[in-house]
Order: C-alpha cells, then structure tokens, then sequence
C-alpha cells in the first residue's frame, strides 16, 4: 500500500537510532524539507546546525529539549568528537547541512572519520538550490533536441578545481551549468563562459 504525504507526516514515528545523521536542510524554505529530515530533526537528541548557512525557521520542527549547537565558529575538527562524544553517550545526532550533503557538503572528511571511529552514520538528501532556481525560473534544465545534461560545478577561487575542469572547458560542451560558491565571482564566471562559447565573435549577455 502506497502511503499519502498526510499518512506519512502523522503515522507512528520510527524512533532514531544512536547514530548522526547527515541531514540536508534543503535550499531554505522550510517547507521543503523532505518528510524525512522533517522527521529526524523532529526526533533528534542533538542538533549540530550551520547557523551561517542554515536558516533558523528549519529548526522548528526540533523538540524543545534538544540541544542546539551552532557550528559557525566551529571547525569540523571541533564538530566531529562532539558528534562522536553524544552517540557513544546513546544519542542521536543531526549534522545539519544547507541544500543537499552530497554538493560541496563536505561530508567526505565526516565520513571517513565516523567510519573509523565506528559511529553509525545516515546521509539524507536534501533539495539543492539549483532545483530551487529552476523552480523559480520556470524553466527546465533538460530540453528535448536542446540539451540532456546538467553541470554543476563552480569556479576556481580559494578553492582550486582541476584543471580538466575549469569553467571553460565545461562551458564547451553547452550543456546546462549550474554554478555554486561563485557568487563573488559573477563577472569572471560570465567572461569565461561567453569566451567558451563565442571565442571569435560575441554573444551579448547571457542570462
């Protein structure tokens, strides 16, 4: 039996396990939470919460007698044996995220550390802001006879991509390219496309 949205949000919760739990808090809006990080943050013990990233209305759903840990002023070296220290002590932990863990969530590192430490960790998806843009844009990504893949990448700043994978090499391939962390970038991130794109003649403004 298929189960509506309504039976999901209001049957009987499963209850949490001793574990941390990478939750992506999608791209901000409460409401689009998935019904599983609305669930898990509902329920946790402890919630490790990217106060810089995350807005406070996606703590709503978090009991009152939850403790809250604002990991701004945080490094993940600090992070990490809290989270350690509160599943050993028989709770469950959030790690909560911006948009979706898996995009620049930096969750590789968190991995292997709860690995080696033999924590128990889940990843839970969340709605990434470039699903949210196009939502709002009104647009589709992926076109018949126009374009079939997605990019998602971003430009070289303090953090260096590869060299196979500089802007305008990704950019020749015309297909749609979505950029994140490139916001103080904007100008050079259009430069590079447009260079890619029109090497001899020029293309006026894209958008």
């Amino acid at each position: 039996m298929t189960l509506t949205s309504t039976q999901l949000l209001h049957r009987e919760p499963l209850a949490l396990k001793h574990a941390v739990y990478i939750v992506g808090a999608g791209p901000g809006d409460p409401e689009l939470l998935t019904l599983q990080a609305h669930r898990i943050l509902s329920q946790a013990d402890v919630i490790l919460y990217a106060d810089s990233l995350v807005p406070k209305q996606i703590l709503e759903a978090v009991k009152p007698e939850a403790e809250v840990i604002h990991t701004s002023n945080k490094t993940l070296e600090d992070i990490l044996p809290i989270a350690i220290d509160r599943v050993r002590s028989h709770q469950s932990v959030v790690r909560l995220h911006s948009g979706d863990p898996c995009l620049y969530g930096a969750i590789h590192e968190q991995i292997q550390a709860l690995a080696q430490a033999e924590i128990p960790f889940e990843i839970v998806p969340g709605i990434s802001a470039f699903q949210l843009a196009a939502a709002r844009l009104q647009v589709e990504l992926t076109v018949p006879a126009l374009v079939q893949t997605i990019i998602l990448t971003r430009i070289s700043g303090r953090t260096q991509v590869p060299a196979t994978e500089e802007l305008e090499g990704l950019a020749a391939h015309q297909a749609s390219l979505c950029l994140y962390l490139s916001a103080r970038h904007v100008e050079a991130s259009q430069n590079k496309i447009i260079g890619a794109l029109c090497p001899r003649n020029p293309c006026g403004h894209l958008f």
